[in-house]
C-alpha cells in the first residue's frame, strides 16, 4: 500500500538557502536619536538572543525563541500596567 501524495520536497531534503547564507540584522546607516532614548534593556537582550540563535542548530533555536518571546511578553505586560 502506498502513502497518499504529499506535496513538497522529498523526506530528508531541507528547502531554503544554502547553509551559512543566513541574512543578518538590518544595518542602520545613521543613529536615530529618538529610538535610542526609548530603548529597554530587556527588549534589547531579547532581540540579541534572537540574533544569536541564528548561529545555533534549529533544535536549539527553539529555546532561544521561546525565551525571547517570554521576555517580550512580560515586558509588554509591565509597560501596559504602568
Amino acid at each position: 500500500m502506498t502513502a497518499p501524495f504529499r506535496p513538497g520536497p522529498p523526506p530528508g531534503v531541507r528547502p531554503g538557502p544554502p547553509q551559512g547564507a543566513r541574512p543578518g540584522p538590518p544595518h542602520r546607516s545613521e543613529p536615530v536619536d529618538d529610538l535610542d532614548e526609548v530603548r529597554h534593556p530587556a527588549v534589547d537582550a531579547a532581540v540579541q538572543g534572537i540574533v544569536n540563535a541564528a548561529a545555533l542548530a534549529p533544535a536549539d533555536q527553539i529555546a532561544q525563541y521561546e525565551a525571547a518571546y517570554e521576555t517580550l511578553r512580560e515586558t509588554l505586560a509591565t509597560i501596559e500596567q504602568a
